[in-house]
């Protein structure tokens, strides 16, 4: 057994096809799916059940899945360690960032990545927070942007800036003259929501009350680009985070971005890697840069620190 032929099994178990497994390991399907047998005769079970239609992960696979999932996280990060020992700043580092944040925080901070860590090799992911949390807790990700807690004991946070909501109205909407809107006063508007899985969406509803505003919430399959056009077209108002707020006369004059009054509306966005990730200061040097690069007055005064 290896860590390789433990590969092999995650990539099977995960695409549920000898075929895309193999593409995915960059092997031959007859190389892998002979390993696989040859680490099933070692063990004496069957990790798959095999078909003309689809492959299954038998219960005692799904165990030793699991399993092997963590020894490769585990040698992934002894070779992390080594990496950091020679030099912390270089290599690959994958990082996730949520659909609500990545569009519009990438273009801030790729540049200046690039120019302050020449050496680091940056492979960005885009996901659903639970997702981007399983690819972390599994060794897929080495780390995320996220604007929740991580649920998981084994993941830490750096806390990067608070991000405040403003709201988008309709040009024509009766309080589209006001410098800034009371949330109480969309009690009774059509919200145009985000899907179930997206945090903003739940987000959006503790700021506006998630009583009243579930009753009025007008539920999308979509983007925040896509909600903004609907705003635009005058199908209801909704709320988005301040980086994605359309900036240097980007808004289509059918829009209006207002502010809460309250200034409570918002969220705050974090980097998340394991606990054990060895490369701390890496983790740290992205941490500074994404702050340093973000455009002044769009964001609230920064939390620092680990």
């Amino acid at each position: 057994m290896n860590i390789r032929d433990l590969k092999y099994v995650v990539a099977v178990a995960e695409e549920r096809h000898f075929g895309r497994a193999a593409d995915k390991c960059h092997v031959s399907q007859p190389a892998l799916s002979g390993q696989i047998r040859k680490l099933e005769d070692s063990l004496g079970v069957a990790l798959f059940e095999r078909t003309n239609r689809a492959v299954r992960v038998t219960p005692v696979g799904e165990r030793i899945v699991a399993q092997a999932r963590r020894l490769i996280t585990l040698s992934d990060e002894i070779v992390a360690s080594a990496q950091a020992a020679r030099d912390p700043l270089a290599g690959p580092f994958r990082l996730g960032m949520i659909s609500t944040i990545g569009p519009y925080l990438s273009p801030l901070i790729l540049s200046a990545i690039r120019k302050e860590l020449p050496d680091l090799s940056l492979t960005l992911v885009e996901g659903l927070t639970i997702e981007l949390e399983r690819c972390l807790a599994n060794g897929e990700l080495d780390g995320a942007i996220l604007a929740t807690v991580p649920g998981d004991s084994h993941l830490m946070e750096i806390v990067l800036y608070d991000e405040p909501f403003w709201i988008a109205l309709p040009h024509e909407h009766p309080l589209a003259g006001h410098e800034a809107i009371g949330l109480a006063e969309l009690a009774h508007e059509e919200l145009l929501l985000l899907a179930d899985g997206h945090c903003l969406r739940d987000q959006v509803l503790d700021a506006c009350h998630t009583a009243t505003a579930a009753a009025r919430a007008n539920t999308r399959e979509t983007s925040l680009e896509t909600l903004l056009a609907l705003v635009a077209a005058g199908d209801g108002v909704t709320l988005v985070p301040a980086l994605a707020k359309p900036r240097d006369g980007r808004a289509p004059d059918t829009i209006v971005m207002r502010p809460a009054a309250s200034g409570a509306a918002g969220r705050t966005v974090r980097l998340v890697c394991r606990t054990s990730f060895p490369r701390t200061e890496l983790v740290a040097r992205l941490a500074s840069i994404i702050r340093s690069s973000l455009p002044e007055g769009a964001i609230d005064p920064m939390r620092t620190g680990l």
